[in-house]
Formats: structure tokens, C-alpha cells, sequence
């Protein structure tokens, strides 16, 4: 998930992304006015590359008249000449910025990330302008002291702590001197962050693998070798490309025969950033991690994931680290267990050398096949994507009442981009949405989910959200449409979940709109969305075979649920290893000056049953916490199956489409977004905090 919607508020209360003489004319610069769009929609087939710094710089004077004035006002400061007042300034500048950074992600080049080396260092003076600013700071600080509690609501408390908080935590309260070394700091960081995500996407896009004997291809499923073939003929090459984005490097692993090329690709998915070269990411990371010891010492902290963790459900790197030794406690025998039965089948056929890597996904799949007779590429024809969709809107039907319609007069960024008006159970207007589903060049690897305008209420407007989920699914080819494995299918319902969160919310500011929650906490609506992937009356309604229009068989779904908990040790094990090694990074209270490598060993090792591959490593390519926000937080998916499990038993229980329990859930958490704290929130859709025993008896970890 990514968000990067802002105001000058969330540059306050800790987005920190990132001023310049350059003025723009509103009349020459299609950003500085209104879209004249339906719902005021981003202009993109319209926006040229080098509207956005102009546009930025210009929004930036208008931001900072907007906060100037607060600070000159003669009045007494109150709740809403200076909080509120803060809270909606900026706005221009949060617009522009988020379809600028959102594209970064989704549709880049070299020219764009040009831009963004040029805007994002602006951005981030112009936040610790305001951050540092101890008149504006003085304001805040009375309003906090002085206001009447009483008379405030909820949400406006949430606010005012959290505004209060911001300030402290983004600088505030240093002295002129730590304020200059906290501005340099913050800036360089949001350059290295730009930096490691480049360097990523660059790898990614520099491997190709180039087949030309079909005996190469043994093992691999048609519809992979299609797109392969597709893939060679868009790069004017005989025979078969495959690349290292996810939906060929998945199945690849997973089903080829030749152990020399699975090699090969392992090796090349796992070398990204880490081969000598000038995409080298280690320089990077020991920069990145330095830079955010330093900064949290600044602040009065020992580490790091101290002063992240301070503003997390888990509050503590005790918390954390207790939290992950438990899981993995309870995970380690499973999959040990596991790992000998992959190596006994592996002996079974033939295998005379022991398992690597590269040879785990070919070797369990066949495992899974044998145990459960269950083919993922038997699946896929059941899963047709525009199927799946329909099936996902229709979930969102059953449960919150929303209708989609899709249109066709929004404008898009690329040709593969699908809008959606959203409509509430009423039929009044709740949110746009944006679909992206298959992997380019341009396109960062993964999937998430993003708003080009958060959900707020001012001047008596329910402002309702521009939302965007991407993903990188299989393409359709020249002989199927896009079939779906069913990792794919369950990771458009994680994404859809967060984009409910957002499309649902409802308060009034928009910086405690939608996922603007704790990082801990904004995976349960995603991941909670799941649990339906193996629910039989959901996937009636849309799991049909695309050529023949059977159902999906029982015996399938069945087969599905069996095997639901296959490998849940080593799975558990593979996500607490990258929670052990984010908590590693972020938890030293000295400057680094090792190496990467024995330092990612050390901590992740113990979660690691297969032997280490010589010249591959995790950390360079862990973009979550280097470049996308997870810093100190990535156990977050872990915290967030405790809470996942425990609310979705709340749906067992009483009906997976109950209208009762998905009204308490959307008004309770989804719609909330942060005006709360998240156990209250979630206490109050439960009646009691979490437990770890639903995760580990779904898991199958505990009987």
C-alpha cells in the first residue's frame, strides 16, 4: 500500500517527502486551477512532464501564504484559527503532489524521475519550514495547553494530539543548530529513498531471459509460455522472453524443469541492486539507516524503531521483538517438518543433490499437488480476471451495499487504466476508482493501492476520494484473457480492502481520512478482505471457467481449503524473517559501519531453513523499509493476521455476508479512519482486544 495524498498537515504530522523562485502563470499551467474534470479528477491525458515543478513551486508560495497568515493572525489561537486552519492549507500543493509521486510509482520514466529529483528536496525544505517554524509552533503548542476539551469531538482530539505530536517529533522543539542538521538530514534521506526504489526498477527491467529451444521450456505451463512468447515478439525476438516481473518469474520458478535456468533466474531476482554496478544499493542502506539513527538521537531516541514505534499499536521494539520470537516459536517446528518433506518427495523423484532456493517452489509444488491435487494452473481458467473483478464488486455489494459503473470520461494515464464511479447502499457518489492491473516498464513491481485525493468534509462538502489500486497481474495474451493464479486473486482482495478503507471513509479531516491510520493497523482491512478467497458461496458468483462455464467444482474449492495451511511454517518463517532483519536495520543505537550482508545473515538466518546463496541479498531489494514507509514496521503484516483472524471470526460466527457485522466493521473501523486510536476502534467493532490463538489455529499451527 501506498499513500500519497497530502497537505501541509501530513508533511506536520510525519510524511515526509519531500523552494524555488521559479513562478508560473495559473492561465499557462493546467495544475494551478481547477481540473474542469468530472469530480475534479487529475487532467493525465493533458499534463505534460514539465508542468510539474513549475506547478509545485508555484503551489508552494500559495501554501506558504496560506500558513503565513495563520502565524500573523493578532487573534487568540484556537482549535480552529490554527489546527483546523493548518489542517486545510496546502491543499493545491497535496493535489499536485500526489498524481506526481503516485505516477513515479506507476507510469515512470527518465524524465519524470528527472522531476522528482528536482521537486522532492523542495517538498522536504518546505516541510521542515513549517515543522521548525517556533512561531507557528509556539501557536500549536497554547492551543494544545490551553484548549477546552470539553467542547472538542473526537476527531478534533486526534487531531490536536496528533498535530501537537507532529510538530515535536518532526523537530519542533530542537535548537537552532540540531534544526539545521535535522533539515539536512531529512533531505538527503528523501533523495536516497527516490534512489533505492530507481535503482530497483532498473534491475528489474535490465534481465531478460531469451529462449530459443523449446526443450528449455519443459515443465512450464502453456499460458506462461504464450506470454513468454508475446513478450519476445513486443521486443522483435524469436522464441520466449521472460523476465523477473512477478507474473513470469512466479510460475517460472514454480513448474521448470531445468534446474540450471531456475538457477539462473533466482540468481538474477536476487542480485538486483547488489551486483557492482552503479545500481548498487548497499551504499544506500548503511546511508539510509545512519541518517535515521541520527535523526532519532535528535529527537531523544535511542534507535529508531524507538521513535517509530512510539506512534504504533505495538509501542515498543520489546513489544515487537517478543511479538516475532513468539510467532516464530510457534512456526519453527512446522516448518522444519515441512522442509523434510519437501527434501523426502525431492529424493522420491529423482532429485540426487540437496534443496537450494531456486529449487523450493518447483519441489513444494509438486508436494501440494501430490497431498491436495491442487494445480494452480488448473485453477487459473476460473479465475478470468474482468470474472474476478465483477466477483470483488460484488463482495462490496453483499457487504456495504456499493454498486460500481464503470465510465469512460475520466482521463487516464495509461491505456490499461479502468474507472469506476463508486455509488453508497443510497446511490449517492462515494468515490472514483482506478484500476491498473498489468506490469510495463514504467510500472514499479508489486501491488498497492493509493489515492490521488483523500476523503474530508469543509465548508459543509463531503469531499469524496480519487482511489487507485496497481497492480502486476498475467497479461491477457493473443489466446486467453488474463487469467489469474490465486495469489493474484487474493492479492486483489488485499488491495481492495485497503481501497475500501479509503473509498468508505468519512471524517472530516483529510489527514485522518481512510489508511492515514497506524501502520500497524492499516493491514486488517486488507488483509481481513482474504479470508472470502476461500469462502465457497462467494466464489460461486464468479469463479466460472472461461472457455467451458462450469462453476468452480467443490472438489476444487475443497482442495483450495485443505491446502490453505501447506507450508504455513515456512511461510510464517519466510514474513518473520523480513520483519527480523526491518527491526535489525532500525534498531541499532551506533552508527553502522559493517557490511550488508553478514548483517542481514545474522538476524535473518534463524528464520532461514535453506542454505545461503553466495552474491544474493534481501535488504537491497527490501524497498518496503528503505523507500516505501515500512521502516520499523514491517512486522505490521504479522501484528495484522492477529487482528485479521480475530475479527474475521467474528464473520464465521454469525455469516459471511452478514449486514450486521459489515455495518460494525465499516462504521467502527473502515469508515473512521485515524480520528481514534486503533484498539479503540477495533474494541469497539469486537468487544475485546486480539488474541494470537484465532491466527495460529487458521494457520494450522495449533489444534
Amino acid at each position: 500500500m501506498r499513500t500519497i495524498t497530502f497537505s501541509i498537515m501530513t508533511l506536520i504530522i510525519g510524511f515526509t517527502l519531500a523552494s524555488c523562485n521559479t513562478e508560473s502563470s495559473k492561465s499557462e499551467n493546467l495544475l494551478l486551477s481547477d481540473f474542469n474534470t468530472r469530480y475534479n479528477a487529475p487532467p493525465f491525458d493533458k499534463i505534460k512532464v514539465d508542468d510539474y515543478e513549475p506547478a509545485i513551486d508555484s503551489a508552494m508560495i500559495e501554501a506558504k501564504a496560506e500558513v503565513d497568515a495563520i502565524i500573523a493572525n493578532t487573534e487568540e489561537p484556537t482549535f480552529e484559527n490554527t489546527i483546523e486552519a493548518l489542517t486545510f492549507s496546502g491543499m493545491r500543493l497535496g493535489n499536485i503532489s500526489s498524481i506526481v509521486f503516485n505516477l513515479n510509482h506507476a507510469e515512470t520514466d527518465t524524465s519524470l524521475q528527472k522531476v522528482i529529483r528536482q521537486i522532492a528536496p523542495k517538498l522536504t525544505d518546505f516541510g521542515n519550514d513549517i515543522n521548525l517554524n517556533a512561531d507557528l509552533f509556539e501557536k500549536v503548542k497554547k492551543v494544545h495547553a490551553t484548549a477546552n476539551r470539553e467542547n472538542l469531538s473526537l476527531e478534533q482530539l486526534t487531531l490536536l494530539d496528533k498535530t501537537y505530536k507532529g510538530f515535536v517529533r518532526n523537530g519542533a522543539n530542537l535548537s537552532e543548530n540540531d534544526k539545521q542538521a535535522y533539515r539536512e538530514i531529512t533531505r538527503e534521506l528523501s533523495d536516497l529513498s527516490l534512489q533505492f526504489d530507481e535503482n530497483i526498477l532498473a534491475e528489474t527491467n535490465a534481465f531478460t531471459l531469451h529462449i530459443t529451444d523449446s526443450k528449455e521450456l519443459a515443465g512450464l505451463p502453456k499460458s506462461l509460455q504464450d506470454a513468454a512468447a508475446q513478450e519476445a515478439k513486443e521486443r522483435e525476438l524469436e522464441g520466449w522472453v521472460f523476465t523477473l516481473h512477478m507474473p513470469m518469474y512466479a510460475p517460472f520458478m514454480k513448474y521448470a524443469e531445468s534446474r540450471e535456468l531456475r538457477e539462473k533466474m533466482y540468481k538474477a531476482y536476487t542480485t538486483r541492486a547488489f551486483k557492482d554496478n552503479d545500481r548498487n544499493n548497499t551504499e544506500l542502506i548503511k546511508r539510509i539507516v545512519n541518517l535515521r539513527l541520527k535523526q532519532a538521537n535528535l529527537l531523544g531516541y535511542s534507535s529508531y524503531a524507538d521513535f517509530i514505534l512510539e506512534e504504533r499499536m505495538a509501542q515498543s521494539s520489546d513489544k515487537v521483538m517478543t511479538f516475532l520470537d513468539e510467532l516464530l516459536d510457534a512456526s519453527l517446528d512446522a516448518a522444519n517438518q515441512e522442509l523434510k518433506d519437501v527434501e523426502e518427495l525431492a529424493k522420491s523423484l529423482g532429485a540426487n543433490h540437496g534443496l537450494e532456493k531456486w529449487d523450493w517452489s518447483f519441489y513444494t509444488e509438486k508436494l501440494k499437488v501430490k497431498l491436495f491435487n491442487f494445480n494452480e494452473e488448473e485453477l487459473k481458467p476460473y479465475f478470468q480476471l474482468e470474472k474476478v473483478k465483477e466477483g470483488i464488486f460484488y463482495l462490496a455489494n453483499r457487504l456495504y451495499g456499493l454498486t460500481f459503473k464503470q465510465v469512460t470520461n475520466i482521463p487516464v494515464y495509461h491505456s490499461d487504466v479502468f474507472v469506476y464511479e463508486v455509488y453508497d447502499k443510497d446511490g449517492s457518489f462515494l468515490s472514483l476508482l482506478y484500476l491498473d492491473f498489468f506490469p510495463r516498464s514504467g510500472k514499479s513491481g508489486g501491488a498497492w493501492m493509493t489515492s490521488y485525493r483523500s476523503q474530508y468534509i469543509h465548508n459543509g462538502q463531503n469531499v469524496r476520494p480519487l482511489v487507485s489500486v496497481v497492480t502486476n497481474f498475467t497479461k491477457p495474451t493473443n489466446d486467453a484473457p488474463s487469467l489469474l493464479t490465486f495469489d493474484e486473486f487474493t492479492t486483489f482482495l488485499h488491495e481492495f480492502g485497503h481501497a475500501l478503507h479509503g473509498m468508505l471513509a468519512n471524517t472530516t479531516y483529510p489527514n485522518l481520512s481512510g489508511t492515514s491510520v497506524y501502520r500497524d493497523f492499516v493491514e486488517l482491512p486488507s488483509q481481513i478482505l482474504e479470508n472470502w478467497a476461500v469462502e465457497k458461496e462467494f466464489l460461486d458468483k464468479f469463479a466460472i471457467h472461461y472457455k467451458t462455464g462450469e462453476s468452480l467444482p467443490q472438489s476444487m474449492v475443497q482442495s483450495i481449503i485443505d491446502s490453505r495451511n501447506f507450508l504455513a511454517g515456512n511461510l510464517s518463517i519466510r514474513q518473520l524473517s523480513f520483519g527480523l532483519v526491518d527491526m535489525a536495520w532500525h534498531s541499532i543505537q551506533k552508527p553502522f559501519i559493517g557490511e550488508v550482508l553478514p548483517f542481514e545473515l545474522k538476524y535473518m538466518s534463524k528464520a532461514d531453513l535453506l542454505p545461503t546463496v553466495k552474491g544474493t541479498a534481501f535488504s537491497p531489494i527490501f524497498s518496503h523499509v528503505f523507500a516505501g514507509g515500512y521502516a520499523a514496521g514491517y512486522y505490521s503484516y504479522k501484528w495484522a493476521e492477529v487482528l485479521d483472524a480475530d475479527a474475521f471470526s467474528v464473520f464465521q460466527e454469525k455469516g459471511i455476508f452478514n449486514a450486521e457485522v459489515a455495518q460494525s466493521f465499516r462504521d467502527n473501523v473502515l469508515s473512521k479512519g485515524g480520528s481514534e486510536h486503533p484498539m479503540t476502534l477495533y474494541k469497539r467493532f469486537r468487544g475485546q482486544e486480539p488474541t494470537i490463538e484465532a491466527l495460529l489455529v487458521r494457520s494450522g499451527l495449533k489444534k
